[in-house]
Formats: structure tokens, sequence, C-alpha cells
């Protein structure tokens, strides 16, 4: 006799939806508003390139994204939703931090909430202002 119970419908389903939620990320949009701006310019927000982070996305791939952005424009904005998602786009901020130092620039990360609109759903992600010190 087992004890390992398999999964039920809704099990799949969760899933199935989180994936959906990771191919769909590539789509989103950002609604008007921001939460947890604190007062941040609107002309660092627009300037600021997006990257989408998902949970299968590579942490040093998305830290040599974020260092090259940095290099070019001064700012990035990373995006994520999801507890999976957020943990990769922080591993990819560390990194980016020691690729950057290397050539003496020092970046910060300034957290907040965003609402964004995935196939017309309204979501919330977590949105990573990275910027020079």
């Amino acid at each position: 006799m087992s004890l390992a119970t398999p999964p039920d419908d809704t099990s799949r389903l969760t899933t199935r939806t989180r994936h959906q939620q990771e191919e769909a990320m590539s789509n989103a949009q950002p609604l008007e508003r921001a939460v947890g701006e604190g007062n941040a310019t609107p002309a660092r927000q627009r300037s600021a390139e997006v990257l989408k982070v998902s949970t299968r996305s590579r942490p040093s791939a998305v830290a040599g994204a974020i260092a090259g952005v940095m290099r070019e424009n001064g700012s990035a904005e990373v995006q994520s939703i999801g507890a999976g998602a957020t943990n990769q786009a922080i591993k990819a901020v560390a990194i980016a931090r020691a690729y950057l130092s290397e050539e003496g620039i020092d970046i910060v990360c300034i957290p907040s909430f965003i609402d964004v609109a995935i196939d017309d759903e309204e979501r919330t992600a977590i949105r990573l202002l990275i910027e020079r010190r």
C-alpha cells in the first residue's frame, strides 16, 4: 500500500495556470498605477528597460541582461509574478551586482508592486527598479 496520493484535478489546474501565466508574462502590459512607488519620478520609470523573469529563467542569463542594460541606460526594471520567478529575479540582481562591481558600478534595487494586464486579466507583479547607487 502506497502512502503517496495522486495529484487531484486542482493541482493540475494550478500547475497549468502557473505555466500559462509564465507564458503570458511576455505579453504583460503595465497598468497605469503602480503600488509602493514612493517618490520615483515618471521619467526614470519610462527610461528603464523592462526585463521579465519566469521561474525557468536562468539567473546568470538575466544578470547578464541586467548588467548590459545598466551599462547602456543606467537603469533597468525587472518584473516577476510568483515566488519562483521572484526568487530567480533576486538571484539575478545579486549576480549582476557582482558583474558590475568589477567595473566600479554599484547598483541598488528598489522593490515595489505593480499591476500588469496579462491576457486581459489584472495580476500583481513584483517590480525591481535597478539603478546606480
